[in-house]
């Protein structure tokens, strides 16, 4: 039971974006920890965020059914309850908007609802079911880690706040479309009308240029406005190209599942080490 209801919150996922949240803190604060705020800022962004993965999961059981990698979760499985597991979730929600408002800020609170409406109700509920521009939308919640933190610190929504925005929703289609090229015959089956099950895996790599294209700009906002040093200037554009070349490289590669494995991997790497070098190199002159 008590693994089953960690998996409904995708640890792996909130792992992720609480190294995001942790790197907008840190840029904020210039060094100078006010390490309760933090403790409280990630342990509120870890549980909407696992509310959310809760909600989705129960959102999406009948759909998971249908599908290999999801199957064997615990609602589709039957090992739990639908109404149990929603409790569940909204009970995570309360608890971690309540920890944001009442213990960072009322901007981190509102922030963390505003993720959350986007990722249950515009792209669990509906763009999910329904476009092809669910993961270019629902990349709204996910940039919102980052920005939280920034925001428990700053206070204000400035040029820092819009700048790891923007790193993180770039940054989703692209890691996100490469898991959808190697489950496409999975989606398609579910029908879940992702980007390479509608208009194919051609027309899908071709999507993702831009996105990984324009985090170089966004990378060099970041030092640009003094908020990092070279270093971190260095690694983001080095990463960067890296990852373009490869998203390149795939036009014209016909093994669709070894290339999309290889992006997928590139592209966690990608956010691991920069974020990294982000909170190494932040230089307090923001």
């Amino acid at each position: 039971m008590l693994k089953d209801l960690v998996a409904l919150t995708k640890p792996r996922i909130i792992r992720l974006n609480l190294v995001a949240a942790f790197g907008g803190f840190w840029v904020a604060s210039n060094w100078s920890i006010d390490w309760w705020l933090l403790m409280w800022m990630l342990l509120g962004s870890a549980l909407t965020m696992a509310s959310s993965c809760v909600i989705n999961n129960y959102w999406d059981r009948e759909l998971d059914t249908k599908m290999a990698r999801t199957r064997d979760r615990a609602l589709p499985a039957g090992r739990m309850r639908p109404g149990f597991v929603l409790g569940y979730g909204i009970f995570l929600g309360i608890a971690g908007a309540l920890i944001l408002f009442l213990l960072v800020n009322p901007l981190a609170g509102w922030l963390s609802l505003l993720g959350m409406f986007v990722y249950i109700v515009i792209y669990t509920m509906w763009l999910k079911r329904t476009s092809t521009w669910s993961t270019s939308v629902g990349g709204v919640s996910g940039a919102m880690p980052p920005v939280i933190g920034y925001c428990a610190v700053s206070g204000e929504v400035d040029a820092g706040a819009w700048i790891l925005f923007a790193l993180l929703f770039l940054w989703q289609p692209a890691h996100f479309w490469s898991l959808a090229i190697r489950r496409v015959e999975e989606y398609r089956a579910a029908g879940f009308p992702l980007l390479p099950v509608v208009k194919g895996i051609h027309r899908t790599k071709l999507q993702m240029i831009p996105y990984v294209l324009l985090l170089l700009p966004a990378g060099f906002a970041l030092y640009h406005y003094g908020y990092v040093n070279l270093v971190y200037l260095v690694v983001t554009l080095l990463g960067g190209a890296v990852w373009l070349w490869h998203t390149l490289v795939g036009l014209r590669e016909q093994n669709h599942e070894r290339w999309a494995k290889t992006n997928f991997i590139i592209s966690i790497n990608y956010l691991m080490l920069t974020f990294i070098v982000m909170i190494i190199t932040t230089n307090g002159s923001a």
